[in-house]
């Protein structure tokens, strides 16, 4: 059996979450792998990113975002809205802010944590199942990375890694 890792580098606006599609950089991954067999886990180390499977919605709104990745920012601020201001949730505290100043991130930075808690509902990676050298993703499946912290724009890392034959 094979096990093969590579990385995808992204760059996030922290204007807005920020959606990537890279469906085309994994199935390229998958190629280059010779795998026939297996899985692909994508993944993201990142905790106020997630990794999903859905299908292209075509239609986008002015700011770039496509209908169903709307929908689901407008369904994720009703249930967790966007952090605006200190003290609008426990976390950060202050032993987490002390900790980040040590490394490099300061106070505005640290008021993510609608990004970490989206993040636990769609999870950081998914799985899917290689097929005859194919990314099984059905008729309309696209992987795409979100990075949901909209403090300030990031460089973010996906991991792929393939296990098969």
């Amino acid at each position: 059996m094979k096990t093969i890792r590579e990385s995808i580098d992204l760059s996030s606006t922290g204007v807005r979450p920020s959606f990537h599609m890279i469906t085309s950089e994994v199935r390229d991954i998958v190629a280059r792998s010779g795998v026939q067999n297996g899985i692909c886990v994508v993944y993201s180390h990142h905790t106020t990113c997630s990794v999903m499977t859905q299908e292209c919605s075509f239609d986008e709104t002015y700011t770039g975002l496509e209908y169903l990745q709307q929908d689901l920012l407008d369904i994720f601020e009703s249930i967790i809205p966007t952090c605006r201001k200190e003290g609008q949730y426990m976390h950060p505290g202050p032993v987490l802010t002390e900790f980040s100043a040590k490394h490099g991130e300061d106070k505005p930075q640290t008021l993510n944590t609608d990004a970490h808690l989206r993040s636990v509902f769609l999870g950081r990676s998914e799985t899917i199942v290689i097929a005859d050298g194919e990314l099984d993703l059905g008729k309309f499946g696209h992987i795409y990375f979100i990075d949901f912290d909209q403090t300030c724009a990031r460089t973010r890392q996906v991991q792929v890694q393939i296990m098969g034959e």
